[in-house]
């Protein structure tokens, strides 16, 4: 039953990201699978929980590949980086086009209010004990780790909406300058120290 959910959820998520929150149907989730609406409607009641439970599957498999990045065994540096670059939207993580549709449908939806807003929560919390743990071993300076991950999570989400929403709008290769610039400043380091770090 719980492989069946994820497969399910998963193409939810297919379905958000290709047509959007608002036209998503039921019967695309199961077409999409070659299952009734019946067997999609057994496990998610309605479109709203199906919504709502895609956004969390979502949500935790991000913040699983987050843990998985900060926890490796080298510098904070290295792993904040890492984390950063990934996060970006010039970077490998997907699904911005469906957190796009979901922090619009959050400022209607209750329930993916939360699913959004507790996602927000642990990744400036993760990135902020990253910039705590760099600063307490002497790799760089910062005076404020939770204000310095806020500042950073705010320029990637802006980015993102940027470079997902208008395409063409700002070169990726400009884009990733920003954001190592912006982490480079929290951190009191020269923007070179970055690329330095990682040889």
């Amino acid at each position: 039953m719980a492989e069946r959910q994820e497969e399910l959820l998963r193409a939810a998520i297919e379905q958000i990201e290709a047509r959007g929150v608002a036209a998503v149907r039921i019967a695309d989730v199961a077409s999409a699978l070659g299952v009734s609406n019946a067997l999609v409607l057994y496990h998610f009641s309605t479109k709203e929980k199906l919504v709502a439970a895609a956004f969390t599957y979502a949500a935790e498999d991000d913040l699983a590949r987050l843990r998985k990045l900060l926890g490796r065994r080298t510098t904070a540096l290295r792993r904040l980086r890492a984390a950063v670059r990934w996060y970006a939207p010039t970077g490998q993580a997907k699904g911005w086009r469906l957190w796009i549709e979901g922090w619009a449908v959050a400022l209607r939806e209750p329930a993916l209010r939360e699913v959004a807003r507790d996602l927000d929560r642990q990744w400036k919390a993760a990135i902020a004990e990253v910039i705590a743990e760099g600063v307490a071993a002497g790799e760089f300076r910062c005076a404020d780790p939770a204000d310095a991950a806020l500042r950073l999570t705010a320029l990637l989400d802006g980015l993102a909406v940027q470079l997902t929403s208008y395409a063409g709008t700002v070169p990726r290769s400009r884009a990733q300058r920003w954001v190592d610039e912006a982490l480079a400043r929290e951190l009191g380091l020269a923007r070179e120290a970055l690329t330095t770090q990682e040889r």
